[in-house]
């Protein structure tokens, strides 16, 4: 059967569930245990797909289209496997799917309550994922911070599970924060035993602990977070801030974390092998020639909006042996004076997705200067619909050209709709998502990218190319 590590977090957000949990899939992968990663997210919106940005980070789009947490581009980075609509749920997702049953009447007129019915459901979910991936063992991030009352619903479900698994088929991981006072100096666990009090009041004693701290603390502090927090001293991790999130496997299999938590769960007793992730790392880490990419957008002041484009970035850039320097530019920022300032230090230029007019015009202007100029230029989904946009008006002379996302009144919607998506009312889940097929011709530059004419790329757009304009784009030289 499955057995579950379930990450919690304590003290405050953002210390890095993802991370960690990223983290774990990787060293057990590498111990050769089939492995798979879920998230669950306690807030109300259905799926992140029409949260701002700014607020949530990027929107992650699973290869069969299901718009998720940014945490699963880490799950999918780490573990180097395809993620789906199983692997991410929010408590909106949950109590939409409770409530129109029972105006279906699936109830059979019941009282519908917190238990059993949400957390019934939340069991089903996870449950629902481990078949899916068919894993030996599934690795579920429980999103936000123990003592949030939108979360009380998961980690009473989670209790659950334990109750009916036993510890041999559970694990409870604990992240925390271990602070540091300036003025002392002095590593503070108090914190931490307040967050672990937090969780034992819930039904839930923490098997590891993992703490977060700028610098690794000694076992002094460790002795004294297994007396307070009831968790043996072994299985308490440091964690300390690193100087690249690919380093985090390694510390934390340097303190042995694969084989005790096999241990835990009686799982194979394969050596975790992480050269070749270390070998990455190191190449990340040393001295290399440098490489200036400027991503061009409207939501850059929050760069986890770009995320996966950030990560994509790097991969390359490893994969050459180059250092990346990424010099985030605000769209809403460029004017005609500055361009040649701003842009002329880059090698590369990539404007990535986007909504609404705001700050179109700047792009426009980069996608102008990075043609003429001879830089090269990668466009996604809006980056691409600015590319367009601009060489129909400056080579194909049709000044007004735009999209009909930007400009109804323009007579040259060389971007439009795609079939379908005019009349549609409701925003969320609804553009073109996941794995999409493309042709590619032989004779354009993307083809010696792929060496392939026919590849497969994900997508989330409502958007695209209009086809009426598209052999006189072609006939003047924009392949």
């Amino acid at each position: 059967m499955t057995k579950y590590i379930f990450v919690t977090g304590g003290v405050v957000s953002s210390l890095g569930k993802g991370i960690v949990s990223a983290s774990i899939g990787r060293i057990l992968k590498n111990k050769d245990i089939n492995v798979s990663i879920m998230k669950l997210d306690p807030y109300l919106n259905v799926d992140p797909g029409t949260m701002s940005p700014f607020q949530h980070g990027e929107v992650f789009v699973t290869a069969d289209g299901s718009e998720t947490d940014l945490d699963l581009g880490h799950y999918e980075r780490f573990i180097d496997e395809e993620l789906n609509k199983f692997s991410s749920f929010t408590a909106g997702a949950i109590y939409r799917e409770i409530i129109e049953n029972e105006r279906l009447g699936k109830y059979l007129g019941g009282t519908i309550q917190t238990i059993p019915h949400v957390t019934d459901l939340i069991k089903d979910k996870i449950f629902k994922a481990s078949e899916e991936t068919n894993a030996e063992v599934m690795i579920v991030e429980v999103g936000g911070t123990v003592g949030d009352i939108e979360g009380q619903p998961f980690i009473e479900a989670i209790r659950q599970i334990r109750s009916e698994f036993g510890q041999e088929n559970t694990l409870f991981m604990h992240l925390t924060l271990l602070p540091k006072l300036g003025a002392t100096g002095e590593v503070k666990t108090k914190p931490t035993q307040h967050s672990v009090n937090a969780l034992r009041a819930m039904g839930i004693q923490p098997d590891f602990l993992v703490c977060r701290s700028d610098e690794e603390f000694d076992n002094g502090i460790k002795s004294k977070l297994s007396l307070h927090c009831d968790v043996k001293l072994q299985r308490i991790f440091s964690l300390e801030t690193l100087d690249t999130i690919y380093a985090v496997p390694i510390t934390l299999e340097s303190q042995e974390m694969g084989d005790k938590i096999s241990e835990f769960l009686n799982l194979k007793k394969n050596k975790s092998d992480l050269e070749l992730w270390k070998k990455m790392v190191s190449v990340i880490r040393n001295d290399k020639k440098n490489l200036n990419i400027g991503i061009i957008g409207k939501y850059t002041s929050l760069e986890d909006s770009y995320l996966s484009v950030k990560e994509a970035l790097l991969h390359a850039a490893v994969n050459q042996e180059l250092d990346l320097n990424i010099d985030w530019i605000s769209s809403d920022e460029i004017n005609d004076e500055d361009l040649g300032k701003v842009l002329g230090r880059l090698s590369g230029i990539v404007i990535p997705g986007g909504f609404g007019p705001r700050g179109i015009d700047g792009m426009v202007k980069c996608a102008n200067y990075a043609r003429t100029k001879n830089i090269p230029y990668l466009g996604l989904c809006l980056g691409m619909q600015i590319m367009v946009i601009e060489y129909s008006r400056n080579v194909l002379n049709l000044h007004d050209a735009n999209s009909s996302e930007f400009d109804q009144d323009s007579k040259n919607h060389v971007i439009d709709f795609l079939p379908g998506q005019m009349k549609l009312k409701e925003t969320g889940a609804s553009m073109r998502l996941g794995n999409y097929p493309c042709i590619i011709d032989k004779k354009s530059k993307v083809f010696s990218c792929y060496n392939n004419k026919e590849i497969v790329e994900r997508h989330r757009h409502r958007y695209e190319v209009n086809n009426e304009y598209r052999s006189e784009l072609e006939k003047r030289g924009l392949s």
